[in-house]
């Protein structure tokens, strides 16, 4: 299955899978924010990438990786997660971050290691994810992973 950009027009749909997988949905629509979904042949989005950078462009906050039920565990999670990877090292980013307190086996296949929470937040404090957690209280309640991206496996889009 391709990968498109998600366009202004694709927000509400990419709200609604990601509210499924249980994922935040804060600032999808905001212009610091790439994401990339996937659509079945009914049209209906059946996975989802993105990446938001730092004011640096040197780290990457990986967000919105999700797969839909029925096309889980056949590898789509790792395929869309790379992308997710390549893309940001294609962007400027040497360093991936991501929060998971549910998923931390799936992102170690992935080369991520356990992080400090308190320092993804001071390298990507203007994510929208690390200022909604910094808010709510939620942060501290997160679980931080990083890797660096030298070595990246995939196949980043050059047009964005």
């Amino acid at each position: 299955m391709a990968l498109t950009r998600v366009s202004a027009d694709d927000v509400e749909a990419l709200q609604a899978f990601l509210h499924e997988a249980d994922l935040t949905v804060a600032g999808l629509d905001a212009p610091t924010v790439r994401l990339w979904v996937e659509r079945g042949e009914d049209g209906a989005i059946v996975g989802s990438t993105g990446f938001e950078l730092s004011a640096d462009h040197r780290h990457a906050l990986i967000r919105s990786v999700a797969v839909a039920p029925p096309l889980r565990r056949a590898g789509a999670g790792v395929r869309l997660a790379r992308y997710a990877l390549a893309q940001a090292h294609a962007a400027g980013a040497d360093r991936a971050w991501l929060f998971s307190r549910r998923s931390g086996p799936f992102w170690q296949q992935l080369g991520f290691t356990p992080a400090d929470r308190d320092e993804l937040a001071s390298v990507l404090p203007l994510a929208h994810q690390v200022r909604l957690f910094t808010v709510s209280g939620q942060l501290e309640r997160e679980v931080a992973w990083s890797r660096a991206l030298d070595g990246v496996r995939g196949q980043p889009d050059r047009r964005g």
